[in-house]
């Protein structure tokens, strides 16, 4: 991973929509909404962060979910990444 995240910081990239609906309805990119469920690729050290010492929760390869419009979104190499705050992520998903 060419991306190594500060702080509290974490990179994510997005999994992949739902391409049909469960009634089996097809749908287009326009129609699609913006995934908020993301694998984590990368995670930072944690420690002083604004003052207040942050351990970090969320582990390299977990399945996460975010809050929908949080992050900055960086493109590398040709993919996309998403580098939120370890606060934006709401769940780990099992």
């Amino acid at each position: 991973m060419k991306l190594k995240p500060l702080g509290d910081r974490v990179v994510i990239k997005n999994m992949e929509a739902e391409e049909t609906t469960k009634g089996g309805i097809i749908l287009t990119s326009a129609a699609k909404e913006k995934p908020v469920m993301a694998e984590i690729l990368a995670v930072g050290p944690g420690g002083k962060v604004d003052g207040k010492e942050v351990d970090m929760y969320v582990k390299v390869g977990q399945k996460v979910i975010y809050s929908k419009y949080a992050g900055t979104e960086v493109k590398l190499d040709g993919e996309e990444y998403i580098i939120v705050r370890q606060s934006d992520i709401l769940a780990i998903v099992e």
